[in-house]
């Protein structure tokens, strides 16, 4: 995951900090020195470090910190505060068209994954009500077209393709058929190169100047580190660059294009790709990026990932069940379904506040949900509405069946005893437990499994 090091750097240092109790200006000083170090490990620009490091250390060292009860803590909010304004003070939005259609140009060097993007970003605009259209314009590398097509039908957007003519020819037709066809969102995928040439940026002018778009959006790759940052420049110079979207973000990548692309460009980062799913994208909010460096988690990401696979019905009809103690494996089964749906196990949980510390050098099994789900589904209805019911013989059943083993059946349904024997406490009429507290349990139980540490509990 990206910013893992730098993460891993600050913390170090704010741990230091917090031994100390009372600060010093030399104190402060030597911090700053080692969050320049681990800003520049990350490949953040240097002349953004100077400038961040220098802002930092000015309010760092003043009367109100070195005077405060809790001056560690007090480092940590300027730290925080003035991350998110290196990566933008607010949540930089998409601009639409006082009249639709809105042209969205998709442009990027060959590899970056604009065509991608493009289906991830259609899918959610469509998710938001918009009716938006893709256009193929990247008619040089080979297959381009076909895969947008692919990526299309799967994010289930139209898209507008004439084969390999002039691409400047098929953005103007496309832009003509998203007006006629009531298209509010036209998202043109032009070509790539391997390098910034002059053709490349010739055939982006003159499709800007046919299409007009309002949105021109760069797609970066953040594996690419610092050269990132250069090829946002270049492309701005050339063409006038609106914003930025930043692809693989959820690799093992330092991540410091994202710490500067705002500060050298002007131009803010809008939406991340976080993996290679259709759903793997998200807008760009600083201040969450800002809290996930420095290891404080991102709970609203979370909860709105958990929104987008589960509706406020089901949730409902969830709470329920639970409350009329009818929670049973099927139940089970859907919401492990869900979950993986919001991606891998790692990056959920690092979303919760302080756990990041906790999971970065765990061996966290993904498979496990998939055993998990073998043991389920090779059960019968009756077994998986009442698992009581499930004696030696059907345990050596489920356990052939699902390619596990019978202490492996053993171990789901003791979990599974655990898990009604905590809701059941937290719902029943005289009920003494709060659901913090029921969710504390819950995730106690949970927990030690994925860590491979407690070699009994659920990995959900």
């Amino acid at each position: 995951m990206a910013f893992e090091g730098l993460s891993d750097k600050l913390n170090n240092v704010f741990k230091k900090l917090k031994s100390r109790g009372k600060l010093t200006e030399s104190d402060v000083k030597e911090a700053m020195r080692e969050v320049r170090l681990a800003l520049l490990e990350a490949d953040v620009s240097y002349k953004v470090v100077k400038d961040f490091v220098k802002k930092v250390t000015e309010r760092a060292v003043g009367e109100e910190v070195l005077s405060s009860l809790t001056p560690a803590q007090q480092v940590i909010k300027i730290v925080n505060e003035e991350l998110v304004t290196l990566m933008g003070d607010s949540n930089a939005r998409i601009n639409f068209a006082s009249k639709p259609p809105t042209v969205i140009m998709m442009c990027g060097l060959q590899g970056s994954g604009k065509t991608t993007h493009a289906a991830k970003l259609a899918k959610l605009l469509k998710k938001e009500g918009h009716r938006p259209l893709l256009a193929a314009c990247d008619v040089y590398r080979p297959a381009a077209i076909d895969q947008l097509q692919v990526v299309g039908q799967k994010a289930d957007v139209k898209v507008f393709e004439m084969g390999q003519i002039d691409p400047v020819v098929i953005a103007k037709q496309a832009l003509a058929h998203a007006k006629d066809y009531g298209h509010d969102v036209l998202i043109i995928d032009t070509a790539g190169r391997l390098h910034i040439d002059e053709a490349l940026m010739d055939e982006l002018v003159k499709i800007k100047e046919e299409t007009q778009p309002t949105e021109i959006m760069l797609v970066v790759d953040a594996m690419t580190g610092q050269d990132a940052v250069n090829v946002a420049k270049a492309f701005d110079d050339a063409v006038g660059i609106t914003s930025v979207l930043m692809s693989k973000l959820d690799s093992d990548t330092r991540g410091g294009a994202a710490l500067s692309v705002l500060a050298v460009t002007g131009k803010p980062i809008k939406f991340v790709g976080m993996g290679e799913k259709l759903d793997d994208f998200e807008q760009f909010h600083p201040e969450r990026m800002a809290s996930r460096i420095l290891g404080m988690g991102d709970v609203l990401t979370l909860i709105e990932k958990a929104e987008n696979v589960i509706s406020q019905k089901d949730a409902e009809k969830l709470t329920q069940k639970f409350k009329e103690n009818k929670f049973d494996m099927d139940d089970l089964l859907d919401q492990m379904k869900q979950i993986k749906k919001m991606g891998s196990m790692k990056s959920i949980i690092g979303m919760l506040p302080g756990v990041g510390d906790k999971i970065k050098d765990a061996d966290i099994d993904e498979s496990q949900l998939g055993r998990v789900e073998a043991i389920i589904t090779s059960m019968t209805k009756a077994e998986r509405a009442k698992p009581s019911i499930i004696n030696p013989s059907r345990k050596k059943r489920i356990a052939a069946g699902s390619g596990t083993k019978v202490e492996d059946v053993n171990r789901l349904l003791k979990q599974f005893d655990q898990m009604q024997s905590i809701m059941k406490k937290f719902t029943g009429k005289n009920s003494k437990m709060s659901l913090r507290k029921a969710r504390k349990q819950l995730a106690g139980m949970n927990f030690d499994k994925l860590t491979g540490k407690g070699g009994g509990n659920l990995p959900f």
